[in-house]
């Protein structure tokens, strides 16, 4: 098997919905088209040339129409206590806002920021205060394709995460040793190698506190301020020599004194961080199973994971995300057809993509704010249920489908699955209205109608069910399905036992006088059954 080798061939639509579901939250069927023929490498490349039209969009705003400043930008505005909560759930709907748009070209942004904010873990629960929040999840949208070396120094000093892992408490002679544990077992080498030994000890977790001894915060939750930022006090950094384990090949960083001691010492301890042979496994692991496969095998470690991970170290490259990511998303391993509907889609996946390839409009949030706010809020809370809390994971680990025994399986319970439904039901039967003249769902008559040539000729053939489940099925699923599921979704779920011929009756009825409202509902009949059952079969939910 080639792995890591480029794969040069033109995209055919199963390749470009592959490449676009797995690199975007998910393709509109235009944006499938348009990638069709396209090979990886230019496919790929348009995904990152997009990234400029989405990485700055309209900041949030205050959503709730009852509020004076309704409409309005608040985070360049003095803190606002009695708001804290719902500005900072509104950075939220912003957020999946941005992973929803349809009004620019589809772009691998928000999609590679999620896995950013899955791995640099903070919340907004824990962090409490939102402009801390959106600093934060700025920094992680601005450097999602930079370099990882820089994104590890600046994630560390970042108000939000000192405060989330206590960075803040730690000082000269009462070191927290939380975040400096997290550094290493989840942001950087991992607790073990993919043999499973370990890869650090507890005196280097030790020796690393002392290292970031002295970082803090200003104005943290402060009324009416308006500014906040990182600080480091001299006075209560540890300036001893920290010494580490034969892990880091016996490595000392200096102590430092000093204004500067506590910059000094952060970039030379993320330098024995990177240094240690394991980080880039690490990291190129995680992102495989983000990209690729949630299993790892030792095949897959010893010809992709090692390569990649030089490839990522390299002084070339030198922790660069971006070429990374290039050359994972198109390698021939990326593409093989095993691959295809190797994941079971995060709610996020799952409900975003739904909208983004039924095409459902995304209100405008500076003008159309209200339907805006009540779309994101239908999208948060079903994904709470779903357990995927958007910048509220329960733990440091981050959403267990990402690091838990079983990966992305862990996101379907009989509870979830249930739930799942209810979201797919809410798209055929059309009853969640976003705002006057706009109910969020599929319109099925226009759909199978825009199937039929010369709809109002009754001279010519009407369409057969067979392609109204063709016409379904194009690119709604990863994976082919068997003719015998064919035959029974058209026979037993769409006919429901009555013969073929007689659909043809009742559309060429329907076609004859299509504004009757029983004939409309003969329709609707059978394709709500045939797609509410396609939207809960299991090939929906992976990808």
């Amino acid at each position: 098997m080639p792995y890591l080798d480029l794969k040069t061939q033109p995209l055919d639509s199963q390749q470009a919905a592959h490449l676009l579901r797995r690199a975007t939250f998910g393709p509109t069927p235009s944006e499938i088209t348009s990638f069709v023929g396209l090979t990886p490498a230019q496919a790929v490349q348009a995904l990152l040339d997009n990234v400029s039209y989405v990485s700055t969009p309209p900041p949030p705003i205050e959503f709730d129409e009852t509020k004076p400043n309704a409409g309005q930008t608040y985070l360049d505005k003095p803190f606002n206590g009695d708001r804290n909560f719902w500005f900072g759930t509104y950075i939220k709907y912003w957020w999946m806002g941005q992973m929803a748009r349809q009004d620019v070209p589809p772009s691998l942004l928000d999609k590679l920021t999620l896995f950013w904010q899955n791995h640099f873990v903070t919340t907004r629960e824990e962090v409490d205060d939102y402009r801390f929040l959106d600093r934060y999840l700025r920094l992680l949208r601005d450097n999602a394709l930079g370099n990882f070396r820089f994104l590890v120094v600046a994630i560390t000093k970042d108000p939000a995460m000192l405060r989330y892992l206590n960075g803040n408490q730690n000082r000269k002679g009462s070191p927290n040793e939380n975040y400096a544990r997290e550094l290493q077992e989840l942001f950087t080498v991992g607790n073990k190698d993919f043999a499973g030994n370990n890869n650090y000890t507890e005196d280097d977790v030790k020796a690393a506190a002392r290292a970031l001894t002295g970082w803090n915060y200003t104005n943290f939750y402060s009324e009416g301020s308006t500014s906040f930022e990182t600080t480091f006090t001299s006075n209560r950094h540890d300036t001893t020599d920290k010494a580490f384990s034969s892990y880091y090949g016996n490595t000392v960083v200096a102590g430092r004194s000093g204004t500067t001691a506590g910059d000094d010492e952060l970039n030379d301890l993320v330098t024995m961080l990177l240094d240690h042979p394991e980080t880039p496994k690490f990291i190129c692991r995680k992102l495989y199973r983000w990209y690729v496969n949630p299993n790892v095998t030792q095949d897959i470690e010893d010809n992709v994971i090692v390569p990649l991970a030089t490839f990522f170290k390299s002084p070339g490259n030198d922790y660069a995300i971006l070429p990374v990511v290039k050359k994972l998303l198109t390698s021939d391993i990326f593409f093989d057809s095993a691959n295809r509907g190797a994941i079971v889609k995060s709610p996020a996946e799952l409900m975003i993509g739904s909208i983004r390839f039924f095409e459902q409009p995304v209100p405008n949030m500076m003008t159309d704010y209200v339907a805006f706010r009540k779309l994101m809020e239908f999208f948060h809370w079903n994904m709470n249920d779903m357990q995927l809390q958007v910048l509220d994971q329960s733990s440091v680990f981050g959403y267990d489908p990402y690091y838990q025994p079983g990966y992305s399986a862990n996101w379907v319970n009989t509870t979830t699955l249930a739930l799942r439904s209810n979201f797919t039901d809410a798209l055929i039967w059309r009853w969640f209205e976003v705002k006057p003249g706009y109910q969020l769902g599929i319109d099925l008559l226009a759909w199978v109608s825009s199937m039929q040539p010369n709809f109002s000729d009754l001279n010519t053939p009407a369409i057969p069910c067979e392609t109204v489940l063709d016409g379904f099925l194009e690119n709604l699923f990863a994976t082919d399905l068997f003719p015998a599921q064919k035959e029974f979704l058209i026979d037993t779920i769409m006919m429901m036992g009555f013969s073929r011929t007689t659909w043809l009756f009742e559309w060429n009825a329907y076609r004859a006088d299509p504004n009757d409202e029983d004939k409309q509902n003969t329709i609707l009949w059978r394709t709500r059954s045939l797609m509410r059952y396609l939207l809960r079969m299991a090939e929906y939910h992976v990808f």
